[in-house]
């Protein structure tokens, strides 16, 4: 079987086989403690196989009722019942036909759907527990194309696989053996040699298919790719008048998908007409070599229509040869996507026999942390601090000085390269990741709302909460009377990332989801640095609510927010350069001094602007959308 290389969400499928995928997929036929399942395999296969033998069967009735009918004595003509009983029996044959493997369909849905359903939440359940290190290097579009082709193709595997590779066999097996019966070994010959031609045509150009669908669904999960990264970025296509430039990338993948999916067509028909022919060809001898023995006296009328019933219900299963060969390769390479996925280590795992966190002061310990994202550019190089229990520490520096990631290490989205980071004394790579996170909370710079409520968003942070828990955590973080004066109050739907609320009401519906959680520990990673300074001061009293009584971690890079911290760690190059009190740093005049007046400076410089702007009256801009 073929393998092909690539990541997942890239575009390409990862190093899987085909026949590896197969023998994944085959569990999902018999699944593992259920009764009711098996019982309906069971019944689908009895199904199946009545359908093939009523199939074989019927034209035996046809062969009867052509002779009866084409018989001229009287006495023959006299005995019409048995013309039409033939008759009647080859329409009841007919019927059972659709029947039986309508049922069988009907019975199996079943187990396809369950097998649909398992896979689709196994991975969407590993997606979650996959590290921050592949969410950071994936493509969304062609993510979710992976996904969506490979629940397709799981059914498509499974039904072809059973109702289609097995029953085609039969059904294959039992008409020659009809042949072989009625007519003699010459007809069987002239089958085999058709039904091998066939066959082999038919591995052959579908092999040849197999590379242009990859092309096609690359190309499909390229385009994907770029129409959702586009429209996640609407405001900035916007905000720079590239409509027609994204609208131009897209169909530069959709051109390319348009290559292949032509080429898929093509060689489609190519293989469609191979098959005809050569079918056509087996067909056009046995009907000959029924002809002249009919001239011969040796077969009647009847067995010549037999024969060519007969012909006719072989090109039926040799068709499902060919299409359902087709449908299990393409649905194969669709399904590998999927499991490409759900076969992506985890890079940050439980360990065997990991316990859960025991919550207890939430004091905070870095040893000696040594940490890169890269061999070759370390970020934290030998850290070591404490939060003591309902304290709050602040952590500042310059831009890539390792800020953002102490707070990802303490959440364990990685693991430190060397050294320890505790969690009252437990080393948190020792306890559950889910354990651990119950215990923290955190208020990011940049929030994403889920495109729900207002109300779904705050409970988000302990689903099933009540609604006077949901309303005050809303007071607490001072957006419950925002949330009530609009029309829908809590049912307000936020849109896309949040994107209906601004910057500070984000902000706050954030804080309240943190209330509401009540971690013992929280994490604020530049919470208030991408706000007005209005707004950052009511964000800070709703902060300073929040954190109290709790051991608090503040990521900063705005100082004024960390001047009445316990403790300010300054970082530089991945190193602890200064620690301190607000004011005991400023007496030092050093890193952090110098930044702290920076910002002032920065900050009256904005300030004299803005008095000036005042000064000279609206500008010609403002005067313009006044009107």
């Amino acid at each position: 079987m073929r393998k092909v290389t690539g990541s997942p969400g890239s575009g390409q499928i990862a190093d899987v086989s085909q026949w590896q995928t197969m023998k994944r997929l085959l569990p999902y036929l018999w699944p593992e403690g259920r009764a009711d399942l098996k019982f309906r395999v069971v019944v689908a296969l009895v199904l199946l196989v009545l359908s093939k033998i009523v199939t074989v069967v019927t034209p035996y009735a046809f062969k009867a009722a052509t002779d009866a009918l084409n018989a001229r004595s009287g006495a023959e003509i006299a005995l019409l019942a048995v013309p039409v009983f033939m008759v009647l029996a080859y329409g009841a044959g007919r019927i059972f036909m659709v029947v039986f493997a309508q049922l069988r369909d009907a019975i199996f849905s079943k187990v396809g759907q369950r097998a649909v359903r398992q896979l689709s939440y196994a991975t969407f359940r590993h997606l979650h527990q996959l590290s921050l290190s592949f969410h950071l290097g994936r493509r969304t579009g062609a993510l979710s194309r992976i996904i969506s082709r490979g629940i397709n193709g799981v059914d498509s595997v499974l039904r072809f696989a059973l109702f289609n590779t097995f029953p085609t066999a039969l059904e294959i097996a039992l008409v020659c053996g009809v042949i072989g019966y009625s007519f003699g070994h010459l007809y069987v010959w002239v089958v085999a040699v058709t039904v091998i031609a066939y066959v082999g045509f038919t591995y052959w150009a579908t092999e040849r298919r197999i590379n242009i669908r990859r092309d096609m669904n690359d190309a499909d999960n390229d385009a994907g790719t770029k129409a959702i990264d586009s429209l996640l970025n609407f405001e900035t296509v916007k905000y720079f008048g590239n409509e027609k430039h994204e609208a131009d990338r897209y169909d530069g993948a959709m051109a390319r998908y348009e290559i292949a999916a032509v080429r898929t067509w093509v060689s489609l028909a190519v293989l469609n007409a191979g098959q005809a022919i050569i079918y056509s060809i087996g067909l056009t001898i046995v009907m000959v070599m029924a002809a002249r023995e009919i001239l011969s006296g040796t077969l009647t009328i009847g067995d010549f229509v037999m024969v060519n019933a007969l012909m006719i219900q072989l090109y039926m299963p040799l068709n499902f040869i060919g299409s359902s060969y087709r449908e299990i390769k393409q649905g194969l390479i669709d399904v590998e996507g999927m499991f490409s996925i759900l076969r992506e280590n985890t890079a940050i795992a439980d360990r065997p026999g990991a316990r859960a966190f025991v919550p207890a002061k939430g004091e905070i310990a870095f040893d000696n942390v040594h940490f890169a994202y890269d061999e070759e550019r370390p970020i934290l190089r030998g850290v070591s601090f404490q939060v003591p229990a309902g304290k709050t520490v602040a952590i500042v520096g310059p831009s890539g000085a390792g800020k953002s990631t102490i707070s990802r290490l303490i959440f364990r989205f990685y693991d430190v390269t060397s050294g320890t980071v505790s969690i009252d004394g437990q080393d948190i790579r020792t306890v559950t990741q889910e354990s651990l996170r119950r215990a923290l909370g955190m208020v990011p710079q940049d929030t994403v709302l889920f495109n729900d409520t207002i109300r779904y968003n705050i409970a988000y942070g302990r689903p099933g909460a009540s609604e006077q828990d949901i309303v005050e955590a809303a007071r607490l973080a001072q957006i419950h009377d925002f949330v009530m004066s609009l029309p829908l109050g809590y049912e307000t739907v936020v849109g896309e990332r949040g994107l209906k609320l601004s910057g500070g009401e984000k902000q706050r519906v954030s804080i309240a989801r943190t209330i509401l959680k009540g971690p013992p520990i929280l994490v604020l990673d530049e919470a208030t640095s991408a706000l007005d300074t209005f707004t950052e001061q009511e964000i800070q009293s709703a902060l300073k609510h929040v954190s109290r009584d709790r051991t608090t971690v503040v990521i900063a890079h705005r100082l004024s927010t960390v001047v009445d911290a316990d403790e300010i760690i300054v970082l530089d190059k991945g190193l602890i350069a200064e620690r301190g009190t607000h004011a005991v740093l400023l007496r030092k005049k050093g890193l952090y001094a110098a930044l702290w007046n920076r910002q002032r400076e920065a900050d009256e410089a904005r300030r004299k602007l803005a008095e000036n702007l005042d000064a000279r009256g609206p500008t010609a801009e403002q005067l313009a959308l006044s009107r």
